[in-house]
């Protein structure tokens, strides 16, 4: 139950994330989340890189929660 609602926390700030970016996923903001989380080689497969948009999206709703 615990890894749910991890992913629907997941899911709900990258959802808010992408509407306070206003869906510009080639912007400034996305190009340089993309550089640093997986660097300028080779893309990471579909499933990797879906696992670690949820975990920095769990990441966003703990530290949003910590403030």
């Amino acid at each position: 139950m615990r890894t749910l609602i991890g992913w629907i926390s997941g899911f709900y700030h990258l959802g808010r994330l992408g509407v306070l970016s206003r869906g510009r996923l080639r912007g400034a903001y996305w190009s340089w989340r993309w550089q640093t989380a997986f660097g300028r080689g080779v893309p990471p497969a579909k499933r990797e890189l879906l696992a670690a948009a949820v975990r920095y999206g769990r990441w966003m709703g703990r530290m949003r929660r910590l403030g």
